[in-house]
C-alpha cells in the first residue's frame, strides 16, 4: 500500500508500474526538462531526476511507499549523507521538500507545511463588480496550554528505541555472510522520536500537540479577476511543532451566466431579432452586470445579416488591477425569419416589389427535370440530421449519409 504517490505523480506513473515503465518516462521527462534543451526546466529536471532515482532503487523505493518523504528522508542516514544534505545539494534547500510540505526554506528555516486549494464559484457580477466574501476556516493549531508539545510542562522525553530519531537500523541476512542494514520507522513511537506517557499528555490536546480552531478569512475579489484567480493567505495553513504554516489559498471559479460570456477582458452576448428589425432598424435595452440599463439603437436601412456581430466599445470587463479601462461588448445577432405561410400571396408580390430585384435565372439547353424541395428532418436528440446508418459505402468506397426527408 503507497501511501504517498507524489514521486509517481512527477514522472507520470501509477504507484504499480514496473521499472521499465519508469525508466520510460523518465526518459521522456528527461528530453523534455534537460537544461541544455529547456533552460527554464531546472526545477522541473532536477524533481524527475531525484524521483527517478528514489523509485528504480528497489531499497528506496521501498522506504518511500510505506513511510513517504519522512521515512526516505531518514532511511538514508545508513548510505552516506543524511536525507537533508542531498536534498539541500539538489534543491537548494526547497524545491521538492516543499512539494511534500516539509523540508528546510531556502533561508534554512523551518520546514513549511502543505498549502491548501479551495475552489470557490464566483458569479460574473462579482468579477465585473468586486466583491467581499467571508468564509469560515477550520484549521489546527498549536496547544496553547502545552505550548505544542504535548505534555505537561513541556518536557518530552526522547524514544529509547530509535534515540529520537524516529527511524531505527534493522539487520537481515541476503545470504551467508552477506548482511544489508535497513532504516525502518520506529514502532515505539511511530516516527515521531518521542514517546509521551499518558499521565503525562496534555489535558487539552491529549498529547496531539495541536487542536482545532475556527477563523473567518476575507476574501476580496478584484473588479476584473480572471477565471481560475489565486487569492492566497500566507502562513494561515495547519500549524504544527518546528512547522512554518502551509498558505491557503482560494481559487476562483466563473460560474456561467445566462446572458454573456467572457473572453478575456471581452463580453459576448446573443440576442434576436425578427426580419422586420434586421431591415427596417430597432432599439432594444439590456441589463448589464451593473446593473446599469443600456440601449442599443440600430438605424433603418443599415442591414443586419443572419449571425453577424457587432461591438460597443468600452462596456465589456474591467481590466484587473486597472478597473476604468474595459473591454468591448460584443453582440451577435440570431435573426428570426417568419414561419410558413406568414401572409398572403398578394402581400407577398407587394413585398417582393420593395425588395431587390431577383438574381436572373440561369438557363440551360437540353432536357430539365423537375425536382420537390423538402425540408429536412430532425433527429429526436435535435442535433444533425437522422441518418439510417451511421455510414454506407457507395460502389468507389466513398462514405454516404442517408437523410430522411418528409414532405409538405
Amino acid at each position: 500500500m503507497v501511501n504517498d504517490t507524489k514521486l509517481y505523480d512527477i514522472l507520470g506513473v501509477s504507484p504499480s508500474a514496473t521499472e521499465s515503465e519508469i525508466k520510460r518516462a523518465y526518459r521522456k521527462l528527461a528530453i523534455q526538462y534537460h537544461p541544455d534543451k529547456n533552460p527554464t526546466g531546472g526545477e522541473k529536471f532536477k524533481e524527475i531526476s531525484f524521483a527517478h532515482e528514489v523509485l528504480t532503487n528497489p531499497e528506496k523505493k521501498e522506504l518511500y511507499d510505506r513511510y513517504g518523504e519522512n521515512g526516505l528522508r531518514h532511511g538514508q542516514e545508513g548510505c552516506g549523507a543524511g536525507m537533508d544534505d542531498i536534498f539541500s545539494h539538489i534543491f537548494g534547500g526547497g524545491g521538492l521538500f516543499h512539494m511534500f510540505g516539509h523540508g528546510r526554506g531556502r533561508n534554512g528555516g523551518r520546514r513549511k507545511g502543505e498549502d491548501k486549494v479551495n475552489k470557490i464559484e464566483v458569479s460574473l457580477e462579482d468579477l465585473h463588480n468586486g466583491k467581499t466574501t467571508k468564509l469560515k476556516l477550520t484549521r489546527s493549531i498549536l496547544c496553547i496550554t502545552c505550548n505544542g508539545k504535548g505534555a505537561k510542562g513541556g518536557a518530552v522525553p526522547k524514544c529509547s528505541t530509535c534515540k529520537g530519531r524516529g527511524m531505527r537500523t534493522v539487520t537481515r541476512q541476503l545470504a551467508p555472510g552477506m548482511l544489508q542494514q535497513m532504516q525502518q520507522m520506529c514502532s515505539d513511537c511511530n516516527g515521531e522520536g518521542e514517546v509521551i506517557s499518558e499521565k503525562d499528555r496534555c489535558k487539552k490536546c491529549s498529547g496531539k500537540k495541536v487542536v482545532k480552531d475556527v477563523k473567518i478569512l476575507e476574501v476580496h475579489v478584484d473588479k476584473g479577476m480572471p477565471n481560475g484567480q489565486k487569492i492566497t493567505f500566507r502562513g494561515e495553513g495547519d500549524q504544527a511543532p518546528n512547522i512554518e504554516p502551509g498558505d491557503i489559498i482560494f481559487e476562483l471559479q466563473e460560474k456561467q451566466h445566462r446572458t454573456f460570456r467572457r473572453e478575456g477582458n471581452d463580453l459576448i452576448m446573443t440576442h434576436k431579432i425578427g426580419l422586420v428589425e434586421a431591415l427596417c432598424g430597432f432599439q432594444f435595452t439590456f441589463k448589464h452586470l451593473d446593473n446599469r440599463e443600456i440601449v442599443i439603437k440600430h438605424p433603418a436601412g443599415k442591414v443586419i445579416e443572419p449571425g453577424s456581430k457587432r461591438v460597443v466599445r468600452g462596456q465589456g470587463m474591467p481590466q484587473h488591477r486597472n478597473p476604468f479601462e474595459k473591454g468591448d461588448l460584443y453582440i451577435q445577432f440570431d435573426v428570426q425569419f417568419p414561419g410558413h405561410n406568414w401572409t398572403s400571396l398578394e402581400k407577398l408580390g407587394e413585398l417582393e416589389a420593395l425588395l431587390p430585384e431577383r438574381s436572373k435565372e440561369e438557363v440551360f439547353s437540353g432536357d430539365t427535370e423537375d425536382v420537390e424541395l423538402q425540408d429536412c428532418k430532425q433527429s429526436s436528440a435535435g442535433d444533425g440530421l437522422q441518418k439510417h446508418d451511421e455510414e454506407e459505402k457507395d460502389d468507389e468506397g466513398y462514405g454516404r449519409e442517408h437523410v430522411q426527408c418528409q414532405h409538405q
